[in-house]
């Protein structure tokens, strides 16, 4: 059994109590998969009751906080399912975040995607009132800032793409990334030319990792970077790290087809998530962040 502190065993034994109804008794914890940016533990009871643990620094938990915040904006969408979110806070040296356990399966199977496109489909049609989100947060480890736009291809440049720049300027990457990427920031409205995308309710994070099904098919989501954007945004990225079931993607567009110019702009949906990769990880995505870049740059000339 991997030890927890003794005032972090009990504070998360008592929440565990209320969310349950019942006299839970951690009697053991021990390391799931879940943790590439975190620890993750999977809390067992003496009653057999299991629950989903990830913990930090204490100084980071504002990102528990704001996916906390993101989890429960996704579980108003009635079409998917998330973990219930029984409380986060710091208590000494870590920061946590106490959720509901489920017992998951990859997204595989075809009717099982069917599903998951329409409940995606489902979410992205709850909108917002501006493009942004209620609170700044995190995609991975890197501040996330979402203030309140009208227009969605400023948002885009100026609270994604150019602060994702910077830090890739402050870190050593010049040069040719940041060539192109400037060009890209002055013409990217140009990709939008006769589209007006609506404020959907995006995951934000939205890679195979972070999605699965229950038993039964339902789909669930978790890890999420919420705001409000052009759903164009999620649906780019399921195809960034290996691409979903290509059922899913007749079920979305069955559901809510994409507008016209989509295969064009998810490359610049994509590198936002490229240049986060090579902020958080270095080198090795260096060489794709100057080619997406080089190439949507050309693109806008044309």
């Amino acid at each position: 059994m991997n030890r927890l502190p003794a005032s972090l065993q009990h504070r998360l034994e008592q929440l565990a109590r209320e969310a349950l109804g019942n006299g839970f008794r951690l009697a053991d914890a021990r390391p799931v998969a879940g943790g590439d940016i975190n620890t993750a533990l999977q809390l067992q009871g003496a009653g057999r009751e299991r629950l989903f643990l990830k913990l930090r620094k204490a100084a980071d938990a504002a990102m528990f906080a704001a996916e906390a915040d993101g989890l429960t904006a996704l579980a108003r969408c009635d079409a998917i399912r998330v973990p219930a979110v029984l409380g986060h806070g710091d208590e000494g040296e870590h920061a946590w975040l106490l959720l509901e356990w489920l017992d998951l399966s990859p997204l595989r199977d075809t009717a099982h995607a069917c599903r998951a496109g329409e409940a995606l489909a489902a979410m992205h049609r709850q909108e917002g009132a501006h493009f942004g989100w209620t609170r700044d947060n995190f995609i991975g480890a890197t501040p996330q800032a979402n203030p309140a736009y009208e227009a969605w291809p400023r948002f885009f440049v100026e609270q994604r793409l150019r602060p994702q720049l910077a830090l890739a300027a402050r870190r050593g990457f010049g040069g040719e990334l940041q060539r192109h990427g400037e060009q890209l920031c002055k013409n990217t409205a140009a990709l939008f030319l006769g589209e007006q995308p609506r404020p959907s309710l995006l995951h934000g994070d939205l890679w195979g990792g972070n999605i699965a099904v229950l038993a039964d098919g339902t789909p669930v989501l978790y890890d999420p970077a919420c705001y409000f954007g052009d759903r164009e945004a999620d649906l780019a990225m399921t195809e960034l790290f290996g691409g979903f079931p290509l059922a899913f993607y007749a079920a979305y567009r069955a559901a809510w087809p994409l507008a016209p110019g989509f295969e064009t702009r998810k490359p610049l949906y994509n590198l936002y998530h490229v240049l986060n990769h090579l902020n958080l990880f270095g080198q090795g995505y260096l060489s794709q962040a100057e080619r997406m870049a080089r190439q949507l740059a050309r693109t806008l000339l044309r």
